[in-house]
């Protein structure tokens, strides 16, 4: 397990960790009364001086951790001194963006394995970005490691592991901050809050729409690029000879490391779905979808589906009548609410209305207002500070991708199942239920 640089201590930041974990024991247990802590002790209103900078370590640094890492490097209230990656080539070059960044020549430390960079004793919180398949066991260690945790979706490869992580988060009381930053931009929030407030009366219907998958053909076995540790890669998963198409970027589409576009988007609209209609806590108990998936090739997640969702009775207080929500690649990319009194759509171009009198019509002082936040990171960073739930917490992640794992389930089944979301099991279906969870190689385990 190779590392360029050793573990390093700082005993400011030690202190300020210890004044962070103090921070949320006093108000975990004086919830009704918050602490109001003056903004000059947290560094808040002004530039924050180096020793009260909060210290992170990036774990995945491909394509999406990289993002993630560049974002988190724009703030000055935070700080990135390692990185972990069992890609050499990804690991080298996030380590020149931070050096650069911080005009160092050898600051930021990097390592082959995600537990030697927990090991360190310097870290406050921990950005993860690694393939669905890793996401519980390093979003469990970092938890157990007391750090705070700004992780990709979607949460979890299982229902089961989403909900291990859950019970670790809160039982080591972790703040955690899913990528789902669609909640943190103004047409999603607004178009919610229309829906929260009957504007568009007793929703009926909603129309998830998500990209159209595609196959690949049979992929020859290839040799290891050099610094790749692909063994490590696969880490739980079955072992397969290595091929390109297999790792980084395109494990998306393959059932042992993901599920395809329906989790990948699934876990944004999905979750702008749950918003819309506040059902953040819970799930359908029917489910029914249809789908293709490729017969041949080496990517086996569904390219098309097409998945019924019913909601029963007062589960929503948008409608408590009961809904239906339909995810499928058929539709308008985004979240569509359609109730008795019109419709509301809202995707990343913006956001309309049946009525323009419906989107026009202010929130008022005694509506329904959903959290506010204008920047997904800097809420991250607020709520470690203040102890405070992120805009998207563990929780609301789960049932969001729980929508999608279900539609899978369906499909695969080629049949209807029912669910209760309160115990997560399905209704008298053992052959179902079987299919929740996965075994995990060698000595890997949730």
């Amino acid at each position: 397990m190779s590392h360029s640089k050793g573990t390093q201590t700082s005993k400011s930041k030690l202190t300020r960790r210890s004044f962070l974990k103090r921070t949320a024991a006093l108000s975990a247990g004086a919830a009704a009364f918050p602490m109001i802590v003056p903004s000059s002790a947290l560094g808040l209103g002004g530039a924050t001086a180096p020793s009260e900078r909060l210290v992170m370590g990036c774990i995945g640094v491909g394509s999406q951790g990289t993002g993630n890492m560049r974002g988190f490097l724009r703030r000055d209230d935070l700080q990135i001194t390692c990185v972990a990656d069992v890609d050499r080539g990804h690991r080298e070059n996030a380590q020149k963006i931070v050096n650069e960044t911080y005009d160092e020549t050898d600051g930021c430390a990097g390592y082959n394995d995600f537990r030697e960079l927990l090991a360190r004793d310097d870290l406050d919180v921990v950005s993860i970005a690694v393939p669905d398949h890793w996401h519980s066991l390093v979003a469990i260690a970092a938890a157990n490691s007391g750090r705070d945790i700004y992780a990709e979706k979607p949460l979890a490869l299982t229902i089961p592991e989403g909900r291990a992580m859950i019970d670790s988060v809160n039982k080591n009381k972790v703040v955690w901050q899913t990528g789902s930053w669609q909640r943190s931009r103004r047409q999603f929030r607004a178009a919610c809050e229309i829906v929260r407030n009957g504007r568009i009366g007793q929703v009926h219907t909603v129309k998830v729409g998500l990209p159209t998958g595609k196959p690949i053909g049979p992929q020859p076995v290839m040799p290891i690029p050099d610094g790749f540790d692909y063994d490590f890669w696969l880490g739980p998963a079955p072992y397969e000879p290595y091929t390109e198409k297999r790792c980084h970027w395109d494990f998306r589409w393959i059932l042992d490391y993901s599920g395809g576009q329906l989790t990948d988007w699934g876990a944004h609209h999905c979750d702008i779905a749950n918003w819309g209609m506040d059902t953040e806590a819970t799930g359908p108990t029917e489910i029914e979808g249809t789908g293709i998936f490729p017969r041949e090739g080496l990517w086996d997640a569904a390219t098309d589906y097409y998945i019924v969702n019913r909601y029963p009775k007062n589960v929503s207080t948008v409608s408590p009548d009961g809904f239906t929500m339909i995810v499928s690649n058929a539709y308008q990319m985004g979240a569509r609410f359609e109730g008795t009194d019109g419709w509301v759509h809202v995707d990343r171009g913006g956001w309309s209305a049946s009525d323009e009198e419906i989107k026009g019509e202010p929130i008022g002082a005694g509506d329904i207002k959903l959290y506010d936040s204008k920047d997904h990171a800097g809420n991250f960073v607020e709520c470690v500070r203040t102890r405070k739930l992120t805009i998207t917490p563990i929780e609301v992640a789960h049932h969001a991708i729980a929508i999608a794992h279900l539609g899978n389930i369906s499909m695969r089944l080629g049949r209807k199942v029912h669910w209760n979301p309160d115990a997560e099991h399905f209704v008298d279906d053992p052959v179902a239920d079987r299919m929740l969870s996965r075994s995990m190689r060698g000595a890997w385990h949730v």
